[in-house]
């Protein structure tokens, strides 16, 4: 990868005598604007040098210095949803010093982390979790009899997930004190914001006015109950055209906004009048801000530089990796776009991901074919089966570590209802920098373990083009392609795949009494290890098992008659594939007659971010890993006689 123009780092004299958010509390609010300017190009440079999410930072700066002023974090409890947005908060949270550590191996989390800062109090980096979690803090507060704010912030697209809602739904019936900030970066749902606005926030947030609300409501309550329905009506009806607030209102919620959030003058008064307001209940500041916020090139881009490799400060220009080969995600994009070309009934569904996916590529091909339901993976698994149930072919494509979220649906809206679903799981295995919690380790177990499910995992790109024609013909039953990131091998591809033998493996080299049979990616490594095997005179049949469910049961036996050591591998918990093929072969008497079986799959712990190759290594799965499995499994004595 070339590296980005080194650009001198920027200036930041007041931002330089802030360590904790303790430091901001003192400062004026002319200072705090200088604050967030200088808190703004420091995030910028820091970005250019280690990558990540940079559009949704840029757009909470101003908000993310106005709520450390206000509030007194860390007791004051502040939640950051997506996580990504959290930057400029980790500035300020005392770990400058390791910011251009970011996503990086031994570095800062690209996402808030309980584990790493006092001031993470809940990680996050699935979205629309915040409410949910900060009204538990609001209830332990309560229930402790503790006195402190709990201050949820949530944007970037999380409130279109159900999961928000819920939350919120729950907190007008609890009537905990909890502070959402919804932190609307795309207008979406927003009215008019301007001085009118502001001023109206300032007052409806203001002690006095909302100490009248509440006595003109205890004054309803002695009125006939007609009437006292009548007046809350009213209230809720005015407060609704002011603001456009009716929708939380209804949920419970005091609803305030919108504002500025680039604007610390209507921040900084409404934030405090809601600190100080003495009346019980959720309350819901909407802010309003422009995701990219303050640099040029992230304004100008479509997707506001969302998430950027190192970058050339001065230009926007991000650094590219050399040419090679295409990636899996635009591999299966090229392979379904054949197959949906040929066959109208082929339909495709993301949850807020369309160029994560690849699904933009169909779009533009196929617009009134593909649908992004936004971040409610629930919502796009059962609404697939919908479309299954008329005759449609769905494949919805869904991050592993995403598709988590849908599970139940997964189960009882597709699976007892057998319904053709094909499920495209992108990110499996390992995923480099995003880290734990965005690795897909458990997909083969959790999937694997539902009865009629066909599960495939492609060794390359030209298997994962045949496992999406494969998909595309399974009419009769649920159907799941996992594949990793990353680039595939540079493999010569077909114009269209080819339909696979369902539940047939392939054997790719011969050998003596080691046996290694790989699911998915790792086949490139097992291959390695058994030229490394051969040349200490331990030749090795290789197989690609294709298939983790059904299993290929005559290739599994036959590999476990004829040879002394038998190891998989794959690329996900235990529970998964390895464990499929013990069963089996347990069952089938083949474990006792002294076969050495070795699965080999993550390891019992989250892997943090680093580099791929670094995570592999570190989960055991290399090569190398391989070779010191057989070894170890025939122990020195045979070893050497083999040899």
């Amino acid at each position: 990868m070339t590296a980005p123009i080194a650009s001198p780092r920027p200036r930041t004299p007041l931002l330089d005598r802030v360590f904790y958010p303790a430091d901001l509390r003192n400062f004026s609010a002319e200072q705090l604007r200088q604050v967030a300017d200088e808190l703004r190009a420091e995030t910028i440079d820091a970005v250019s040098v280690t990558g990540g999410h940079l559009g949704a930072s840029l757009g909470v700066v101003e908000l993310t210095v106005a709520l450390h002023a206000v509030f007194e974090t860390p007791r004051d409890r502040l939640i950051w949803d997506v996580g990504h947005q959290a930057y400029p908060h980790k500035i300020l949270t005392g770990r400058r010093e390791r910011i251009r550590t970011l996503r990086q191996g031994g570095g800062l989390s690209g996402f808030t982390r309980r584990a790493e800062s006092a001031y993470d109090p809940f990680g996050a980096a699935h979205s629309s979790t915040s409410i949910s979690a900060g009204l538990g803090m609001a209830v332990a507060r309560d229930l402790k009899g503790e006195d402190r704010h709990v201050v949820a912030v949530i944007g970037d697209g999380a409130m279109s997930a159900g999961m928000a809602y819920e939350a919120m739904n729950n907190a007008g019936a609890l009537r905990s004190r909890l502070i959402v900030v919804l932190n609307d970066n795309d207008m979406s749902i927003a009215p008019p914001v301007g001085a009118m606005s502001a001023y109206l926030s300032r007052l409806l947030s203001s002690h006095k006015f909302l100490s009248l609300r509440e006595l003109a409501a205890r004054m309803a309550r002695r009125f006939p109950r007609a009437i006292e329905r009548t007046a809350r009506r009213a209230d809720e009806f005015a407060r609704g055209i002011l603001t456009g607030g009716t929708l939380f209102e209804e949920l419970g919620f005091y609803y305030l906004g919108p504002i500025d959030g680039h604007n610390l003058d209507h921040l900084l008064p409404v934030l405090r009048n809601v600190r100080e307001a003495e009346e019980s209940g959720p309350i819901l500041l909407h802010v309003i801000t422009q995701k990219g916020k303050g640099y040029g090139p992230a304004e100008a881009s479509a997707d506001k530089l969302h998430a950027v490799a190192r970058f050339n400060v001065v230009t926007g220009e991000q650094a590219k990796a050399p040419p090679g080969p295409p990636t899996y995600t635009s591999v299966f994009a090229d392979a379904l776009i054949a197959e949906a070309a040929d066959d109208p009934a082929i339909v495709a569904i993301t949850a807020a991901m369309p160029s994560g996916t690849g699904l933009d590529r169909f779009a533009r091909r196929f617009p009134t074919r593909c649908f992004d339901v936004g971040i409610a993976e629930q919502h796009a698994v059962t609404f697939a089966a919908g479309m299954a149930t008329e005759g449609l072919k769905p494949f919805c494509a869904i991050y592993s570590t995403f598709l988590q979220r849908a599970y139940d649906q997964v189960v009882h809206d597709v699976a007892i209802q057998s319904l053709p679903v094909r499920f495209a799981i992108d990110r499996a295995g390992l995923v480099g920098a995003d880290g734990a919690t965005h690795a897909g380790s458990f997909d083969l177990a959790f999937l694997g373990c539902l009865p009629g499910m066909v599960l495939m995992a492609p060794s390359d790109e030209q298997e994962l083009m045949h496992m999406v024609a494969t998909a595309a013909a399974i009419d009769d039953r649920p159907s799941a392609l996992r594949y990793p990131r990353g680039e595939g091998r540079g493999l010569a591809l077909p114009a269209r795949g080819e339909v696979l033998p369902i539940g047939r493996g392939r054997v790719l080299r011969e050998g003596g009494a080691v046996a290694i049979l790989s699911l998915g990616p790792r086949l490139a490594d097992a291959l390695k290890a058994a030229e490394e095997l051969a040349a200490r005179g331990l030749p090795a049949t290789v197989a690609d098992a294709r298939f983790a469910k059904p299993l290929d049961t005559a290739l599994i036996e036959q590999l476990a008659r004829h040879h002394a050591v038998l190891v998989t591998i794959e690329d996900g918990s235990a529970g998964g594939f390895g464990a499929a093929v013990m069963q089996h072969l347990a069952w089938r008497g083949l474990l006792d007659g002294g076969l050495k079986l070795r699965p080999m799959v993550l390891p019992d712990r989250f892997i943090d971010h680093d580099s791929p190759a670094r995570q592999i290594a570190a989960a055991g799965l290399d090569a190398g890993h391989i070779v010191r499995a057989v070894l170890a499994a025939l122990g020195q004595a045979d070893a050497a006689a083999l040899a």
